[in-house]
């Protein structure tokens, strides 16, 4: 780390000395006055510096332990910037049946391109299995077990503090009676009992590449019209697939800010039964649960 802290301030000198003398140099040249140009120049120099301290953040700090841990809204502003050709070739978000894997992996699998699959869950039994009420009679079994370890809650703003919680709403609330508050949120299904219960109802989507693993924690996200997931984007090393078990979601799917002018933002619907895929990675993304059933997906990532 004293390493990195030299280069660093090796890095400001040598900008201080060349990027700012120059800029006032050119700027005298053309007779402006000194108080703008003065101005003038340390915008310029503030906004080369940033760049230079993201850059030399991403190739030499990245990685590196930190002293002190950075909130979600720093972290975004803070990531490493982007490649646009992942998105600049995007014009729609395809809707596809009968998709080989040697299709999706040469199109879709890691191109960042999303794209949604409109027949691989026909023989999953989850879609007319999984419901709030089956969620809540597993995790109680289990938990009378008393083998449970600590899996990710996302309680998005229900308040709630833990699976448990959220699995013992009075009927009225789960159904959404008028004057219910509506609710929404997800989990990592790390249990292994749990898991292996859940995944006789669904299997590995067919058209992932044959040589792809799915990975073994698999991700719930339940609730009702009214709520969903706010703009947001992930922090996990794979793209991943997302299935519609039940109701549906609308996606709003946004290019990170380095893309904006190459990019475009695409807004579709995703209705039991499909499975979307795409790199939440790279995508800024945001859902809407649609009147309706409860919304229920079930993904992860993959390989």
């Amino acid at each position: 780390m004293e390493k990195a802290r030299h280069r660093l301030n090796k890095i400001l000198r040598q900008h201080k000395r060349t990027s700012l003398s120059a800029t006032i140099q050119e700027m005298r040249h053309r007779n402006c006055g000194t108080s703008s140009l003065i101005k003038v120049a340390k915008s310029i120099w503030w906004f080369s510096l940033a760049l230079y301290l993201l850059n030399y953040y991403h190739t030499e700090l990245q990685g590196q332990r930190c002293a002190l841990s950075v909130s979600r809204s720093l972290s975004y502003l803070f990531r490493p910037p982007e490649r646009c050709d992942f998105c600049s070739n995007v014009k729609s978000v395809p809707h596809l049946r009968d998709l080989s894997p040697a299709k999706f992996e040469a199109d879709y699998a890691y191109s960042g391109a999303p794209v949604i699959v409109s027949d691989a869950t026909q023989n999953w039994t989850a879609t007319k299995i999984f419901s709030y009420w089956y969620f809540q009679n597993a995790y109680r079994k289990a938990k009378r077990k008393q083998r449970l370890s600590r899996c990710q809650f996302l309680p998005y703003k229900t308040g709630f503090q833990d699976i448990y919680e959220a699995l013992d709403m009075p009927q009225d609330r789960v159904e959404l009676v008028e004057g219910e508050a509506p609710w929404y949120f997800g989990w990592s299904n790390c249990h292994a009992e749990i898991a292996e219960e859940f995944r006789k109802h669904y299997d590995r989507p067919y058209f992932l590449p044959n040589n792809s693993e799915n990975k073994a924690i698999d991700w719930i996200f339940i609730g009702t019209s009214g709520m969903g997931a706010q703009m947001h984007i992930d922090n996990v090393r794979l793209p991943s697939w997302q299935a519609q078990l039940a109701g549906s979601k609308r996606w709003l799917l946004v290019p990170p800010p380095e893309c904006y002018f190459q990019c475009r933002r695409f807004e579709v619907t995703v209705r039991q039964g499909d499975i979307i895929n795409l790199d939440t990675n790279r995508w800024y993304h945001q859902t809407f649960v649609q009147p309706g059933a409860v919304s229920i997906t079930i993904g992860a990532e993959y390989d």
